[in-house]
């Protein structure tokens, strides 16, 4: 990873707990952007699950300069931690006029933890425009738990996003965000370069937290989704509560004091 850091804020960090991504749009250089379609063409070679990312990605090779861009290496590290292992990685092609799209999904199997997560880095060397499909992803979805392709019979959820950006964006998601590739339908082939990665420590105060206390961050952890019900949909709230209690060492956190509430367990008194 770089000596110089841009390590995420704590209203950033916030912002991905509540929606489950977030978005660094144009950050790649043009130079690299282009090379990528060089490199994509042929494949990519198979990493172990769980090597290390020098290991993973050998000095000077595409992937590792990807990687440690200052502003690429700098929201890795706030959200999984210096050095962090290479899950897998893949690149998913689209080809034009295809006519499929991918079932809304989240990856890999349920995942019952609550005070971690892998991220999921998602880069695309080129603009992607409307016609050309984009990745579908439901904000504020991660910490629903789902079993992969379970809800791949919903079709459209309000509030869902798919994405257009400029060349070089590159977007982070917690690993159990619902998405899905749409169909491309331009004249154009469209690439996308996935990279999971597992913590290696701790995922707690990893980010520059000078504005822990900013009114931003309990904005941004407060924030509803069009698709949540008006019941259901506060335990949304509440599972992000206490993934936030433990990202940020602060077991006393709360939101209208629903966490609190409902841990409140006082010792009996005897009656002596």
């Amino acid at each position: 990873m770089p000596t110089t850091r841009q390590l995420l804020s704590s209203a950033q960090v916030a912002r991905f707990v509540a929606q489950g991504f977030l978005r660094l749009d144009g950050i790649v250089p043009r130079e690299l952007n282009e090379e990528a379609l060089d490199v994509f063409a042929p494949g990519l070679p198979a990493v172990p699950y769980g090597t290390p990312v020098p290991e993973a990605f050998p000095e000077g090779s595409f992937a590792r300069r990807l990687v440690e861009l200052p502003a690429v290496a700098g929201a890795l590290e706030s959200l999984v931690g210096a050095n962090p292992t290479v899950d897998h990685h893949f690149v998913h092609t689209r080809e034009p006029r295809e006519g499929s799209a991918q079932p809304l999904h989240a990856d890999a199997l349920i995942d019952l933890r609550t005070d971690a997560f892998d991220v999921q880095l998602m880069y695309y060397p080129q603009e992607v425009t409307a016609d050309m499909g984009g990745t579908l992803i439901v904000p504020g979805s991660h910490l629903r738990r789902t079993n992969e392709s379970d809800t791949g019979r919903y079709q459209n959820l309000r509030g869902q996003t798919r994405l257009t950006c400029p060349a070089g964006t590159v977007v982070l998601l917690h690993h159990g965000i619902w998405h899905g590739g749409r169909r491309n339908d331009s004249d154009t082939v469209r690439h996308m370069y996935k990279i999971r990665f597992n913590p290696t420590v701790p995922q707690v105060r990893l980010w520059d937290t000078t504005d822990l206390n900013d009114p931003a961050v309990r904005e941004e952890l407060g924030r509803t989704f069009p698709w949540y019900e008006p019941a259901t949909g506060r335990l949304e709230i509440h599972n992000r509560i206490r993934l936030w209690r433990s990202l940020s060492a602060d077991p006393d956190f709360d939101i209208a004091y629903w966490a609190t509430r409902i841990a409140n367990r006082p010792a009996q008194r005897s009656n002596a």
